[in-house]
């Protein structure tokens, strides 16, 4: 499957390369891909997904085993097409109030709630196919830090793209 598809595969990585946020990248891709319209992410939150960070996550985020992490568990949409199965480990005192808050009531994704932010994207680790901890039909894995203007780390996520992003486009 990814050999035949291995020009697109490598749009979208490119696409995603180009941009510091995944939910801004996915948006361009979805627009440009005719995936839905309008091209807008949503993001479908496991409310009862947890898991602890493990002391390497804790370390790349610059954090001490005490200090409150979060982690969220979501899949991003557009239209009806799952785009990304995401997990998130982020800082909650690292963001705003009004952002926290929104991250736990709301369908929008994490990169456009933190946007405010100015925040760059470190990719530790990109990968054709599926990574560990990564379901079945993954095309793409990502593992990356998202960091503010100081360099501090507010985010460690893992992305795993699935196959809808490599579907012929309609036109």
């Amino acid at each position: 499957m990814l050999a035949a598809c291995a020009p697109t595969l490598t749009r979208f990585e490119h696409t995603l390369a180009s941009n510091d946020s995944a939910t801004a990248a996915l948006g361009e891709w979805c627009a440009a891909r005719r995936i839905a319209a309008p091209a807008q992410i949503m993001a479908e939150t496991d409310r009862d997904a947890n898991e602890d960070a493990t002391p390497a996550i804790r370390a790349a985020l610059g954090v001490g085993a005490d200090e409150p992490l979060v982690f969220r568990h979501v899949r991003l949409r557009c239209g009806t097409e799952m785009l990304s199965d995401a997990k998130n480990w982020y800082v909650p005192a690292r963001l705003t109030p009004a952002m926290n808050t929104a991250l736990e009531t709301t369908r929008t994704p994490f990169g456009t709630v933190v946007r405010p932010l100015g925040f760059h994207r470190e990719r530790l680790e990109s990968r054709r196919g599926r990574a560990q901890g990564c379901p079945a039909g993954t095309v793409l894995s990502h593992r990356a830090l998202l960091r503010v203007r100081d360099g501090r780390a507010i985010s460690l996520v893992i992305e795993c793209y699935t196959q809808a992003n490599l579907a012929q486009e309609v036109f």
